[in-house]
């Protein structure tokens, strides 16, 4: 299984609104996506998680680079400090307190002003 754990770091409180509104859209297509097996989000306050679970690095890739998940990164710099990506292979599914690690310690780290 490929495993992608992402952290989003809002700038401002109330931008939980348009993410929770932009993952609404993204839930509906990782749904429909091919590869798919799992999906998990957590979150309160300023930072929030997601963690995907997919077949392989390709049925991944294929779902990022496309449609509402596509157009929620496009909204990243206008909602978020930081993002923080960490995609790994495994064959178990982490703990949310293993996927926060791995994300802070071994995740691609973009920072928005």
């Amino acid at each position: 299984m490929v495993i992608t754990v992402t952290s989003i770091r809002l700038k401002r409180l109330w931008h939980f609104f348009k993410l929770t509104y932009l993952a609404m859209h993204v839930v509906r297509q990782m749904k429909g996506q091919a590869g798919f097996i799992k999906m998990k989000n957590t979150g309160f306050g300023y930072w929030h998680y997601t963690l995907s679970v997919w077949e392989s690095e390709a049925h991944a890739k294929s779902f990022a680079r496309a449609g509402a998940h596509l157009q929620a990164m496009k909204a990243g710099p206008t909602i978020a400090t930081e993002v923080r990506i960490c995609t790994f292979q495994s064959d178990h599914i982490p703990t949310w307190k293993e996927a926060k690690q791995l994300v802070m310690e071994r995740g691609k780290v973009t920072h928005y002003q």
